[in-house]
């Protein structure tokens, strides 16, 4: 992840970005890292839209790959789920238009979690969660996630902190689970600075027609932005995991954030090395059978 330096210009790509993105272990300070940093783009905004257009093709070849081996019923057919975390307007709902929108709708399941309800709070934490895990062949996509059960909850102190501490942990275990059973799992934080969430809130406030995007409750959580920073710092740091770490993507550039969250799944489905399943049925017999009718 890139550090904030004087120097302008983009990165140039050296490694695939979910290496130049990824976490690395160790204390984090997210004033130290970069939420304008366009880090392994080689290029400006004016090639952003060409160069996201360039990942589409094979994004939905990917993507229908894994969908094909979830409805031909593969036992082990694998599964992806992508987390989208930041600070409000961070852009969670533009990556999804942005990015998840290159694929096929049908083999995507999106949750965007809100406070729980009165069923949700009746149960432990996670079991809303994992009720919107996706289907074998499936990307899941989730607009928060657990992480609100210690990011929100800490801040406005919903629970005691002896319950929240213990829920890093618990999260990874959980986490692990999901991967060893066969999710990949692509946990992004939406890193965006103070002055950028003031503009885009100035901005919808200069703006009817976003006036529906506003509420004044974003005030409220962004006077307390630094004890956010605290609680994802934390989050950050305890549960960026070997099976599944986390990717800060700077988000202050909207197409820089978009065509990094699409990059990143890329990446993420070409490592399953995803095959086209085999026919389950006798496919010369097939031919000699349709061309008799």
């Amino acid at each position: 992840m890139a550090k904030k330096s004087s120097k302008a210009g983009p990165v140039p790509v050296t490694q695939p970005l979910s290496e130049l993105l990824r976490l690395p272990a160790g204390t984090v300070h997210l004033g130290e890292l970069d939420s304008a940093a366009t880090t392994g783009f080689e290029g400006g905004k004016s090639d952003a839209e060409a160069r996201t257009a360039a990942l589409e093709p094979e994004l939905s070849d990917l993507q229908e790959r894994l969908y094909a081996a979830g409805r031909s019923g593969e036992v082990d057919a694998p599964k992806v789920l992508v987390v989208l975390q930041g600070m409000d307007t961070s852009g969670k709902g533009g990556v999804i238009r942005h990015a998840i929108g290159m694929v096929d709708p049908q083999g995507v399941h999106i949750k965007a979690f809100k406070a729980p309800n009165e069923e949700e709070r009746a149960h432990p934490y996670l079991w809303r969660i994992e009720r919107e895990l996706p289907a074998p062949g499936m990307i899941g996509i989730f607009d928060r996630s657990q992480y609100e059960d210690v990011l929100t909850v800490r801040v406005n102190s919903l629970v005691k902190e002896s319950v929240w501490s213990k829920r890093y942990e618990e999260i990874n275990a959980w986490e692990d689970g999901l991967v060893a059973a066969g999710t990949t799992v692509i946990k992004c934080f939406l890193h965006i600075s103070s002055a950028t969430q003031k503009e885009r809130l100035a901005a919808r406030l200069d703006d009817p027609t976003k006036f529906w995007k506003y509420n004044p409750g974003d005030v409220d959580e962004r006077s307390k932005w630094l004890a956010y920073v605290e609680a994802y710092e934390a989050v950050l740091e305890r549960c960026s995991t070997q099976r599944a770490p986390w990717f800060v993507v700077p988000s202050d550039r909207k197409w820089y954030r978009n065509w990094a969250v699409a990059q990143l799944l890329v990446e993420h489905l070409r490592a399953l090395d995803l095959a086209w399943p085999p026919a389950g049925f006798d496919v010369a017999a097939e031919k000699v059978r349709l061309a008799a009718t």
